[in-house]
C-alpha cells in the first residue's frame, strides 16, 4: 500500500503558494546574461567543431562508405575536432608537453598580449554603447592616436620614465580628440554617429597613409617605403616578465587600470549615472535636466581616449619597427564583437577580450599542427556574436526559462497575478489583465 499523499487541491480564489526559494534562485540564474553568454560560446564551439569535421579530408574520405562502416567516419570526426581544440588550448592557455614551467605557460602570456589592445578598444566601444551611441570608429581613433604620438614624441630623446608616459598621454589625447569630434558633431548637428565614424575612419586611414610617405612628417628617414620611423627604445613599454614572454608588457597593466576606471566611471560616478540615463531614454533624461548633447561629447571623448590606449599598445608594445595605415590590424572592428560579448560592461568586456585573445593565440597552432584554416576561428567568433544577439534562440535550444519580456501578454498577465497573490486560473480575469 502506497504511503505517498497527494497535495490537497487549492480552494477557489486561494493564493498560489510561491515556488521554493531554491527554485526561484536557479530560475533567475538560468535567465541571467552570464549563463546565456557561456552557452552562446559553447554553441559556437559546437558549430565550429561541425565545420572542422566537415572540411577535414579524413572525414570526407571515411564518409564515402559511411553506411558500411559508420564508426570510421565518427572516429575521424572526433579525431579532427579533438585535435583542433586541443591545439587551440595548448596554444592559448598552457602547453603540457613543454619542457619546463615557463615554456608551458607562455601560451597564456601570448593570449594576454593579443588581448591587450583588443580590450582597450572594446572598452571605448562599450562606453559609447552604454550611452546609446554605436561607435564603429575605433580604427580611426587608433590611427590618429598613433600618428599624434609619433609626431610629438618619437623625435624626443627623453629618459624612458618620462617618454613612455608622455607618448601614452599624447596618444590618448589624439584618440580622444578624434572621438570627441564625433560627439561634437552628433550633439550640435544631430548627424548619425555611424555615418560620422565610418567617414572619419576613411579620413584617418588616408591621412596616416599620406603622412608615412612624407619624410618631414612620419616617414622613416632614408627609406622609400611608406612606413613610419620605429618606436624609440625609450618609448616602448617594458616587458612584464622578460624576453621569454615578449608578447606581454606593461600595456596589459594599463588595460587593467583602464577597466577599473571604466567600471567606476559608468557604474559609480555621477557622470556615469547621467550616461546610463541617456542610454536608456534620452528624452526622459532631457526632461530630468540632463544635458544630452554634453553627455554625447563626454562619452565619445572617453571612447576615443580608450581607443588611443589600444593604439599605444600597438606602437609601444607590439609593432615597434614602424607603422602604416594598417596598424590597427582589424582591432577596431573586432572590438565591436568583444564589446557585444561583454554586454557593454567593463569586466564583461575584459573577459571577452581575453577569450578572443585566446582564440587568436590558439589559431596559429591549429593551423600549423592540424592544418585547420584560421578562417574557422573567425567563423567561431562570428557565431558567438550571432548567438549573443539572439538570447531567445539560446534559451530555446538549451530549454532555459524565458524572461518576462519573452512571454506572451497572457502569460505575463497571469504571472503578474500570481505574484500579486491570485491563483491565475480565471480566464476572464486574465483577459481583463491583458486588456488593462
Amino acid at each position: 500500500m502506497s504511503t505517498t499523499t497527494e497535495p490537497a487541491p487549492l480552494a477557489p480564489g486561494a493564493a498560489v503558494p510561491p515556488p521554493p526559494t531554491a527554485n526561484r534562485v536557479m530560475t533567475e540564474i538560468l535567465r541571467g546574461n552570464v549563463v546565456t553568454t557561456i552557452l552562446a560560446v559553447v554553441l559556437a564551439l559546437i558549430v565550429g567543431g561541425v565545420l572542422i569535421a566537415v572540411t577535414n579530408p579524413e572525414v570526407q574520405a571515411a564518409s564515402g562508405y559511411f553506411f558500411a562502416r559508420p564508426g570510421d567516419t565518427l572516429s575521424a570526426a572526433w579525431t579532427a575536432v579533438a585535435g583542433a581544440y586541443a591545439a587551440l588550448f595548448t596554444g592559448s592557455v598552457i602547453n603540457p608537453n613543454a619542457p619546463d614551467f615557463l615554456s608551458a605557460i607562455r601560451p597564456l602570456a601570448n593570449t594576454l598580449g593579443f588581448a591587450t589592445p583588443l580590450i582597450a578598444a572594446a572598452l571605448g566601444i562599450a562606453v559609447a554603447f552604454r550611452v546609446g551611441l554605436f561607435n564603429i570608429g575605433a580604427r580611426g581613433q587608433m590611427l590618429i592616436a598613433c600618428a599624434a604620438a609619433a609626431l610629438v614624441t618619437f623625435q624626443l630623446d627623453l629618459p624612458a620614465i618620462i617618454q613612455v608616459p608622455l607618448t601614452l598621454v599624447v596618444g590618448i589625447i589624439g584618440g580622444a580628440l578624434w572621438g570627441g569630434l564625433v560627439g561634437l558633431l552628433k550633439a550640435r548637428t544631430g548627424a548619425h554617429e555611424v555615418i560620422l565614424t565610418i567617414m572619419l575612419n576613411y579620413i584617418a586611414f588616408y591621412l596616416v597613409s599620406w603622412m608615412v610617405r612624407v619624410p618631414e612628417l612620419l616617414q622613416k628617414p632614408d627609406n622609400i617605403q611608406p612606413i613610419s620611423r620605429p618606436t624609440p627604445d625609450s618609448a616602448r613599454f617594458p616587458l612584464l616578465f622578460g624576453e621569454q614572454f615578449n608578447q606581454l608588457n606593461w600595456g596589459f597593466v594599463i588595460v587593467i587600470v583602464a577597466t577599473l576606471f571604466v567600471w567606476w566611471l559608468v557604474e559609480r560616478s555621477s557622470l556615469g549615472f547621467r550616461m546610463r540615463a541617456v542610454g536608456e531614454n534620452p528624452h526622459a533624461a532631457r526632461a530630468a535636466g540632463i544635458s544630452v548633447p554634453r553627455v554625447y561629447i563626454y562619452a565619445m571623448l572617453f571612447a576615443g581616449g580608450l581607443a588611443g590606449i589600444a593604439g599605444m599598445c600597438q606602437i609601444q608594445g607590439t609593432v615597434t619597427s614602424g607603422f602604416d595605415g594598417g596598424i590597427d590590424a582589424g582591432i577596431g572592428f573586432n572590438a565591436i564583437t568583444v564589446a557585444l560579448l561583454g554586454r557593454s560592461r567593463a569586466w564583461g568586456t575584459f573577459w571577452a577580450g581575453i577569450l578572443f585573445g585566446a582564440l587568436k593565440a590558439g589559431s596559429f597552432p591549429m593551423q600549423a599542427l592540424q592544418q585547420i584554416p584560421v578562417d574557422i576561428v573567425l567563423v567561431v567568433q562570428s557565431l558567438i556574436v550571432l548567438f549573443i544577439a539572439a538570447p531567445p534562440l539560446i534559451r530555446t535550444i538549451f530549454f532555459l526559462p524565458k524572461t518576462d519580456a519573452e512571454r506572451s501578454p497572457r502569460s505575463r498577465a497571469r504571472l503578474a497575478r500570481r505574484r500579486a497573490g491570485g491563483n491565475g486560473s480565471d480566464a476572464g480575469n486574465d483577459q481583463k489583465a491583458v486588456a488593462a
